[in-house]
């Protein structure tokens, strides 16, 4: 009986290492569920779909992004067109004074 008593404690401590370990572990994943060839095809056309759909995006950003360089360049021709229309009108400004003077 004496042995018995030893052994046991013995064997105590690695079997609740053991189970502790694998509760603490990760569980396997469940297998991935077979399709149908329906079901393939269409999971197929809703990601078809959305690559048309991401496709339209695409060409309204690039349609925007040409506008807004188009409206960039117009503002630019704007303020330039502004800068030469004041200087003109200060020269003028300032010959009408001399010739009044």
């Amino acid at each position: 009986m004496k042995n018995h008593f030893t052994i046991r404690p013995n064997l105590t401590i690695p079997s609740l290492i053991l189970l502790l370990s694998g509760c603490a572990s990760n569980p396997e994943p469940a297998p991935a569920p077979i399709l149908s060839g329906e079901e393939m095809l269409r999971e197929s056309q809703g990601i078809a779909s959305l690559g048309d759909r991401w496709k339209q995006g695409k060409q309204l950003v690039d349609r925007g992004n040409a506008l807004v360089a188009e409206g960039q360049s117009k503002i630019d021709e704007g303020r330039r067109m502004i800068a030469e229309g004041e200087k003109v009108m200060r020269e003028s400004e300032e010959n009408y004074k001399k010739i009044k003077k």
